[in-house]
């Protein structure tokens, strides 16, 4: 009988195990070992600095376009995104780079400007044809991982060593490494699937290259970040990819770099209620760029002033 497990992780973030179908599944598993896979030791290589990218989105107000034609569906939100460094030498970590973003978004190609509400609460406006709701938070939300792409991408060409929290978003050849603390799809076939149990910290799985016929290929692997007492076969595993364009070698060199370093950034069980996926670098980002959208009741009520002043 299978072994039933409460998770650590918090029930607001939903679960770190989130089957989709409808994700990219095709999977080439004979790129890096063609036969019977082991699991890889990760080697720490002495880089000097790495740098993590987050992002974090806010729905700050709804809003309705009472147009003659019929009610209209928008909301106003704020997105910061933000690098922290952490530097071999001292060691340490500080927040290095932040950018804050307002936006306004309405549904069926309507839209009109949001009064400012501040210095610091200027909203810019986008509409998108679709009515349902939802689609106006999975723009907003898109707007989020474009400022997290361009800005992981800006990073990566100045040659520093970039981990961007979630999947990556620019296929460029550049060394940044997409990071995937939650896992939507089981990408390894029934025969390989079995090393993830076999995984301990620090080490990682073969890479294996995902859409290879697809828009956007890129080599990925799974690595454990922490061995943690009592828990299944796949806690502490995350899943990590680098973009095809950059040669085999190089993506063998990245992905043995992350698997070495990532458990060092590892969130202690009882500090972080996403540990030890969620790294102590990305959660003192978050709580920085949370910090820079304002406080949420305050920027509330300065929105219904301004749009009631308005009127």
């Amino acid at each position: 009988m299978a072994r039933l497990h409460v998770e650590g992780w918090a029930p607001d973030y939903g679960s770190p195990i989130d089957t989709d179908d409808s994700l990219e599944r095709t999977v080439d598993e004979t790129v890096e070992v063609s036969g019977a896979w082991e699991p890889l030791e990760g080697s720490d290589d002495g880089v000097g600095e790495v740098v993590f990218v987050d992002g974090v989105r806010r729905v700050d107000a709804r809003l309705t376009l009472d147009e003659p034609t019929g009610l209209v569906s928008g909301l106003c939100g704020s997105l910061a995104v933000g690098a922290v460094t952490w530097e071999r030498s001292t060691p340490r970590s500080a927040v290095t780079t932040t950018r804050v973003e307002r936006l306004a978004v309405f549904g069926d190609g309507q839209g009109q400007p949001v009064p400012v509400a501040g210095p610091e609460l200027m909203y810019r406006t986008e509409s998108i044809p679709e009515t349902d709701p939802g689609m106006l938070i999975q723009h907003f939300h898109g707007r989020m991982r474009k400022a997290e792409a361009e800005l992981s991408e800006e990073l990566a060409k100045t040659g520093t060593f970039v981990i961007a929290d979630g999947p990556i978003n620019d296929l460029s050849a550049t060394e940044k490494v997409g990071y995937i603390k939650s896992h939507r799809v089981g990408y390894l076939s029934p025969e390989k699937a079995p090393i993830i149990g076999r995984l301990r910290a620090g080490e990682r799985t073969p890479l294996f290259l995902i859409g290879a016929t697809g828009a956007y290929p890129r080599y990925s692997w799974y690595l454990r970040l922490a061995d943690i007492p009592g828990g299944h076969s796949w806690t502490g595993i995350v899943r990590a990819e680098v973009s095809s364009h950059l040669d085999l070698a190089t993506a063998q060199r990245i992905a043995d770099r992350a698997t070495a370093l990532l458990p060092k950034f590892a969130a202690p069980m009882h500090i972080d209620s996403r540990a030890p996926q969620n790294l102590v670098p990305i959660a003192a980002l978050e709580r920085e760029l949370r910090r820079l959208l304002g406080d949420p009741e305050f920027v509330y009520r300065r929105l219904r002033a301004a749009v009631g002043a308005a009127a």
